[in-house]
């Protein structure tokens, strides 16, 4: 407030007045000045408001002056809260005039008269007072505040250390927005000198360049050469200054990572000059090129990125075949790492704007032509799965895919600015050889082609259907001859494709068959979108499949006399390709007449290898005949009367065969058509055909799964050969591979042991050689002998060598095998989670549960690789999901009845012998499912009707009557078996099951309760161990809670439950011991929770329960040896007394007041453990008074927490202390549950005697060592004392005032409520 009346109280009239209204106004400007932005905002309209509504002078008069003060605060957040909060209130208040406002700026933050340390807070008040008057709006119109604002920026440019460019901006934005009028006849005058020294700094320069721009007729050429003492700014005088300058402003913004507003302005001068050419060759490639920095550089790509929509078409192909995008493509190659800044992503962003700006055709395209053409060794820099192409319009596109075309016919390196890296320099093998240079050319062509089938551009069917042919050709044919009755067989390559282009293309042309299957339909027709809201894919506006069409266009080329196939047909493979279309056309006749999605699967899929026989042609016959005879028995009229003929695989088995082998090629397009056909036939699977499924998934026949993993591997190492990228990126990555694997086997080499043929061989060796020195012979070898000895050495080691390198690689090709074996098995578990969800109640569906089971057991003890762990979770995940949880299951298992009452036994049995509880639990799991499966079916036989219900449960419970149905289940012979696993589970002491898997049981089959829950009970007192007893009230607790367990039981078994239950928990608590040990707590606190749940039961149904013994239970564990100091076992304790009439005593507090009042009295000195609190000195004062340690019922001295309270160590309070924290809570029972004990005020006198005698020796013990207070304590204390240890005096004497304070507090708390054990 003083500060309110201070400086510039002149300025408000009554001061006093305003601040007496209230504290809501003055809020404003607290809120204004904090951190968070929003609370700035919402303050600064709620002061617009407030100021609106009153309309006083003396609060407005108030506002400036506070806004005005606020300008140039210490905190950063609030200059600005301020500066807008002024500009807002200027703007709404136009009375206030302009002048006066920026006096008071002035007069407050005078920048003369202000001390030193006050500059910074000065400087920014004057910058944000200016901000303030021209975010107003009204600054421009006043043309005497704007001088002298200008004036004061002007000022403020010399405190760059505070203030920086700020100031330059501020000039800059202000003169952007001022009319030409206006500057000329006000601004012209004061900015002369900064206009005229516009090559001394960027900013200056900027300045000049946005006059320029803004006031064409006030700085023309004439006033500029008066200026600077030439007309135009881009010339080659000033070439070299504005290089400088350039240079400075790159480094300035490096690490902004944008374009500097000087450099693209004065981009946009040189257009409006007519010196871009001279600009561009000169200021750019010639001088900011030349210097090696990466801000400059990073500078000039993205001038030329801004460039781009500015350029006509003769400057876009200067500029794009130019140094900077040389530079710009050599960056792009050698920044490959992954911790060095890449610009290309910023620069396809760039190109991205200007094609999705721009709308003229030859610009578009000279652009993407330009970006195409910057080629690395005939590699495109360009990526060739960019997505700028979305934004070409349908012409341009058309155009650039002719281009594309026509490059990879005839490559021509001309147009292309070409370049290569320093490191391909060095290796002159792959340099300027035109064959390397075309196949990578034609690599990117080909993807780039199929990617544009990919990305979301618009484009015709005509475009696709055009791509696709051209691709199909060049990966499977040549041209012998032109014609113009094939598109692309009407030019010839300039250049003939070799064996690995047409490889590159095959590739890529199975890609783009993957495209185009899941391609949504293409057209602005009625029919399209029909198709496109069915979410149809991979067919034509006509309903046509793509694939379809390539296969017509194929055979079209086939018939062709003027092509010829890259691998020529045989005379069977014609046949087979012949027999496959007539097929194709048999089912599109039956497409309408039967399973329409059924027929375009088997159509998908011939028609795949139909297009694989240009690929593989060998391997495809065979599954092309198998296929095309499945297809004709699985839309033949008479498809069952195969199923009973067994001397021969039926369509079905066959069926699943070829589709496992397709399920081994590396295509996804094969796999997600195999995936489709084979959910079509599963309502005709049969269990020959699903064991060929389960049988790869054994892992103990793996074996029969060598001929897929052959197939894959091939396959692999083929696409591998053809995708291999000859980018300099890759190939120094292929470079530090091959040295990491060669010094892996160099350190294999050397921990390799020697075995002992090879350790005989070379004895064998030397001593043929008497090489060997002994005692018969000194001679020396000559060098002949030495010559040969050598040579047999070298030999013998070549020999271990190459077997050595023999046994590595074999182990490296198990493991590859093995890789590949379970890439296998994860494509596999495809179909059987196909299966399960499509063919839920087909009883082939339990055949699937112990194969799933075995994979699940053999992965959890096998190796932990991350592929081993992906397979186990994908199995785990479609064992619960899709088998276990799924609300479809079998509905006629009448005939099933007996096997699957068996299977059960089995998977529980399993269950209860594994070792490991997470396998355990999925056999487990798998037995409540057939569970599931026989009650929820109706047996056909003549069954006993479930017992009907009382007429208050039935209307009570829903459903009961499902409830107690069983189906199909064989009740006596179920209990049995569940019964003997919940026995062995609680009398077991190592079993795998837990009882969150008999929690399950109860609450899934609620009917299992009443024949299970005497076992439960029973085992509160006979399980093996407490935790068993522990589980056996916790199952208990669960199995009471289970609302459908009374429309098992009558009342009379009911009530006979309840107390047979409360008996057993009472024998339970009574086998407790007087001390609860640790294993005990867990089995005390289950049968408190249970005892709870019993006694409220007993309560609310009013029943006949004799509860004497318990209640006499329960008062005896209310011992300080019984439940202790432990909240959890104290809070279930009395929640169980509760139903017995017991309430827990109150906490007197008021016993405490005069301990509380004496204490300050007895610590006299600061920062020293009290006298009091030693621990010699209260023995001596414990023996004095004649108090001696209490000894146990067992005869032994008493632990220290049984003694006088206060006489343990804080470490002993801690349970830092061995043996202190095995008793230490033991007496809080005592003391909360309100058992008298005599004895309480003996136990006070007694410690007041202490106190004062251990006063009068505090000098005498003060500097005891260790030892010597080992040995006092010995004479004065029982021998029981020596064995829990102590702490000694230094270290008690550590511990802060604050804890002796609140300890002692503590101890005299007890001292108040605690009684000591009278002493026998």
């Amino acid at each position: 407030m003083a500060e309110l009346g201070g400086q510039g109280g002149g300025v408000v009239a009554d001061p006093r007045g305003v601040l007496r209204q209230g504290r809501a106004f003055l809020d404003f400007f607290w809120d204004i000045a904090k951190p968070e932005q929003e609370v700035r905002l919402a303050a600064t309209e709620n002061l617009l408001r407030h100021l609106k509504e009153g309309r006083k002078d003396d609060e407005l008069k108030y506002t400036l002056k506070r806004l005005v003060e606020g300008l140039g605060a210490t905190r950063e957040a609030a200059r600005p809260g301020f500066s807008l909060a002024l500009a807002q209130v200027l703007q709404a208040f136009e009375e206030i005039p302009m002048c006066s406002v920026l006096e008071q700026i002035k007069e407050k933050h005078n920048l003369e008269k202000v001390k030193k340390k006050l500059v910074r807070n000065a400087a920014f008040g004057n910058f944000f007072g200016v901000v303030a008057l021209f975010q107003s709006g009204r600054l421009i119109k006043d043309r005497k505040a704007l001088l002298e604002s200008i004036q004061l920026l002007q000022q403020l440019a010399h405190h760059q250390a505070h203030l920086r460019d700020l100031p330059r901006k501020t000039l800059i934005d202000i003169m952007s927005e001022v009319p030409e009028a206006v500057f000329e006849e006000v601004l012209f005058g004061i900015l002369q000198s900064d206009l005229a020294s516009a090559f001394t700094s960027p900013d200056n320069l900027h300045l000049l360049l946005v006059g320029i721009q803004k006031f064409p007729s006030v700085l023309k050429p004439k006033n500029l050469k008066k200026l600077f003492g030439s007309p135009t700014v881009v010339n080659e005088k000033n070439i070299p200054r504005l290089v400088e300058l350039l240079q400075s402003a790159a480094k300035s913004e490096k690490k902004d990572k944008k374009l500097p507003s000087v450099v693209f302005d004065l981009l946009q001068v040189s257009l409006k000059e007519g010196a871009f050419e001279l600009f561009w060759k000169e200021g750019v490639e010639d001088g900011l090129l030349k210097e090696k920095s990466g801000p400059v550089s990073y500078m000039c790509y993205r001038l030329l990125g801004s460039a781009l929509p500015l350029l006509s078409l003769d400057q876009l192909q200067m500029v794009l075949k130019g140094k900077v995008m040389q530079q710009y493509g050599e960056h792009v190659v050698t920044t490959q790492l992954p911790d060095r800044f890449k610009f290309a992503p910023e620069m396809e962003g760039y190109i991205d704007e200007f094609l999705n700006s721009c709308d003229d055709l030859e610009r578009q395209l000279a652009v993407i032509i330009g970006f195409s053409t910057l080629t690395n060794q005939g590699y495109p820099v360009l990526s060739s799965s960019s997505r700028v192409v979305r934004h070409l319009q349908p012409v341009a596109l058309q155009k650039y895919v002719d281009w594309l075309k026509d490059m990879f016919l005839r490559p021509d390196f001309d147009c292309c600015l070409d370049f290569s890296s320093n490191r391909q320099k060095q290796n002159q093998e792959n340099v300027n050889i035109p064959q390397h240079k075309i196949a990578r050319l034609r690599k990117w062509i080909i993807h780039r082609l199929a990617n544009i089938i990919e990305s979301p551009v618009k484009k015709e069917e005509s475009l696709v259907m055009d791509i696709s042919r051209f691709c199909f050709f060049h990966a499977f044919f040549e041209t012998k001859k032109k014609t113009s009755q094939i598109c692309e067989a009407n030019v010839l390559p300039s250049d003939p494709l070799d064996e690995e282009a047409h490889s590159v293309a095959e590739n890529y042309f199975f890609g783009l068959l993957q495209t185009l299957n899941t391609l949504t339909v293409l057209g602005d027709t009625a029919k399209a979108a029909a198709l496109r809201e069915k979410h149809i894919h991979g067919v034509t506006a006509d309903g046509k499949l793509w694939i379809f069409l390539i296969v017509e266009y194929a055979n079209k080329l086939l018939s062709s006399e003027h092509v010829k196939a890259v691998k020529p047909f045989t005379k069977g493979q014609r046949d087979a390709w012949e027999r496959t279309l007539q097929s194709v056309k048999n089912l599109q006749k039956k497409e309408n007449k039967s399973d329409s999605a059924k027929v375009i699967a088997f159509q998908q899929l011939l028609l795949l290898m139909a297009i694989h026989l240009f690929k593989n042609q060998s391997e495809t016959m065979d599954i092309l005949s198998d296929l095309l005879n499945c297809t004709e028995k699985a839309f033949s009229k008479e498809p069952k009367k195969k199923k009973t003929d067994n001397a021969e695989p039926g369509w079905v088995e066959v069926m699943v065969e070829i589709l496992l082998s397709l399920l081994a090629q590396p295509s996804l397009l094969v796999r997600r058509i195999s995936k489709s056909v084979f959910v079509r036939i599963c309502p005709n699977l049969t269990k020959r055909g699903l064991q060929l499924i389960l049988d790869v998934l054994d892992p103990y026949q793996e074996q029969n799964e060598e001929s897929a993993v052959v197939v894959m591997e091939e396959s692999e190492k083929k696409i591998k050969s053809a995708l291999d990228t000859d980018e300099e990126g890759s190939e120094d990555s292929s470079d530090e591979g091959d040295t990491e694997e060669e010094n892996d086997s160099e350190d294999e080499e050397k921990n390799e042991e020697v075995d002992d043929d090879f350790r005989t061989q070379l004895m064998n060796v030397l001593q043929a050689g008497n090489a060997l020195g002994g005692d018969e012979s000194d001679e020396e070898l000559d060098d002949e002998a030495m010559m040969a000895l050598d040579k047999n050495i070298s030999a013998l080691f070549a020999e271990q060598q190459k077997r050595i390198q023999a046994k590595k690689d074999e182990k490296d090709r198990m493991r590859k095998e093995k890789i590949l074996r379970r890439d296998f098995k994860i494509k596999v578990l495809d179909l059987i989670e196909a299966f399960l969800t499509k063919q839920s109640e087909n009883p082939l569906v339990f055949d699937v549960i112990e194969p799933l089971l075995r994979v699940i057991e053999q992965c959890m003890s096998s190796d932990s690789d991350k592929q081993e762990i992906d397979f186990l979770q994908k199995t785990a995940n479609i064992f619960k999901n899709s088998l276990c949880r799924t609300k479809q299951y079998c509905k006629r298992v009448d005939a099933l009845k007996e096997d699957l009452h068996a299977f059960v036994e089995r998977l529980v049995k399993k269950a209860c012998k594994h070792t490991d509880s997470s396998v355990a639990l999925y056999y487990f799991s798998a037995s409540l499912y057939l569970l599931k499966v026989l009650r929820g079916n109706t047996s056909d036989k003549s069954s006993t009707p479930p017992t009907p219900l009382p007429e208050k449960q039935s209307n009570t419970i829903p459903q009961a009557c499902q409830l107690l149905s069983t189906g199909c289940l064989d009740m006596e012979r179920v209990t049995v078996i569940y019964q003997q696993a919940l026995t062995q589970f609680l009398t077991k002491r190592n079993s795998a099951l837990t009882s969150s898997m008999f929690h399950d049981l109860f609450r899934r089959f609620p009917i299992m309760c009443k024949p299970l829950v005497d076992t439960l009970v029973k085992s509160i007192t006979a399980g093996a161990r407490q935790h068993q007893q522990a589980q056996a009230c916790l199952l208990l607790q669960k199995v009471l809670l289970l609302r459908e367990l009374k429309l098992f039981v009558t009342e009379e078994e009911w009530e006979e439950l309840i107390r047979e239950s409360i008996s057993q928990v009472t024998e339970s608590l009574k086998m407790v011991g007087k001390r609860i040990v640790k294993a005990d707590k867990e089995k005390v606190a289950k049968s408190l929770e249970l005892l709870n749940i019993l006694l409220k039961i007993v309560t609310e149904q009013k029943l006949h329960v004799k509860l004497t013994e318990l209640d006499k239970v329960l008062v005896a564990l209310n011992q300080p040896e019984g439940i202790g100091n432990s909240a959890r076992l104290d809070s279930l304790y009395w929640n169980v007394m509760r139903w017995l009439n017991y309430t827990k005593p109150k906490k007197e507090k008021t016993a405490n007041k005069p301990a509380q009042e004496a204490e300050p009295l007895k610590r006299k000195k600061k920062g020293f453990l009290p006298e009091t609190k030693k621990r010699k000195n209260r023995k001596k004062g414990i023996e004095e008074n004649g108090v001696a340690p209490v000894a146990s019922e067992d005869g032994e001295p008493a632990a220290p927490e049984e003694q006088l309270l206060g006489t343990e160590t804080p470490k002993q309070k801690k349970g830092l202390v061995p043996g202190s924290s095995k008793h230490k809570n033991q007496n809080r029972g005592v003391r909360e549950n309100g058992v008298p004990v005599a004895g309480s005020g003996e136990e006070a006198v007694n410690g007041g005697d202490a106190v004062a005698d251990k006063k009068k020796k505090k000098k005498k013990n003060m500097n005891r060592k260790r030892k010597g207070d080992a040995g006092n304590e010995a004479e004065q204390v029982p021998a029981a004392k020596k064995t829990k240890g102590s702490v000694s005096q230094e270290t008690q004497q550590k511990q802060g005032k604050t804890n002796q304070q609140k300890q002692g507090k503590a101890k005299k708390k007890r001292k108040e409520k605690k009684t000591p054990v009278p002493q026998e």
